[in-house]
């Protein structure tokens, strides 16, 4: 089995423990050498199963949803249903392989969101803070300029800034990542550029088809 790294505040609780227990006088050294070693133990295991947990989908972050489940490669696929329309909803989830030099326990993410086998929305979240938008759209809506990789090819995007959360990404951009091998996207934090590295090759496309009547397609074609 696959034992995830520790995240920070698992480390954090881990050390809160050991401290907790220390403190403990009125327990005989060698009983407490073995309860402590013990409780810690658990401690660890159950915050290395929870890591795992969520890093292969079992646990559903949105409420209402089914649990995930893989979708190809590194690809995630979330089942709901709207509650007053009954419409089948669908988001497909794919993790960075790096996390931004902010917070290194929540890593870059881009979403796809379907609903009754029609594609309605794609967003790139950072997971931090981003920068102010660089101009406004035709509409007046605030609009960041980003830089994109998809396998060998590299393009600029404007893309819809959300509350400074996230980014909505074109339709264009969409069809490529979800067949490509590569991809990247270089945007503008409070602390300045950074790049979110994503492997989207391996994505079950009759999923993507079903769910969202959505085809790869190379963006330079």
């Amino acid at each position: 089995m696959q034992l995830w790294p520790l995240s920070r505040v698992q480390n954090r609780q881990a050390r809160s423990l050991e401290e907790t227990l220390n403190g403990l006088s009125f327990v005989k050294q060698g009983r407490f050498t073995i309860v402590a070693g013990l409780l810690l133990a658990f401690s660890i295991v159950i915050g290395v199963a929870a890591s795992a947990s969520a890093q292969s989908g079992t646990m559903s972050p949105y409420q209402d949803e089914k649990d995930g489940v893989s979708a190809g490669g590194k690809w995630l696929e979330f089942d709901s249903e709207d509650k007053m329309t009954g419409a089948k909803k669908v988001r497909f989830l794919l993790l960075a392989d790096n996390y931004f030099r902010e917070d290194p326990d929540y890593k870059p993410r881009v979403q796809l969101f379907c609903s009754d086998g029609k594609y309605t929305l794609g967003d790139f979240n950072p997971g931090v803070r981003l920068g102010r938008p660089d101009y406004p759209g035709f509409w007046g809506q605030p609009k960041m300029e980003v830089l994109v990789r998809i396998d060998d090819y590299h393009t600029h995007h404007g893309w819809n800034w959300e509350r400074g959360h996230f980014l909505s990404m074109d339709k264009g951009t969409v069809r490529g990542l979800i067949g490509a091998q590569t991809f990247k996207v270089e945007v503008r934090t409070k602390s300045g550029p950074q790049i979110a590295e994503f492997s989207p090759a391996g994505l079950d496309q009759q999923r993507v088809k079903q769910a969202c009547d959505l085809t790869p397609k190379k963006p330079h074609d």
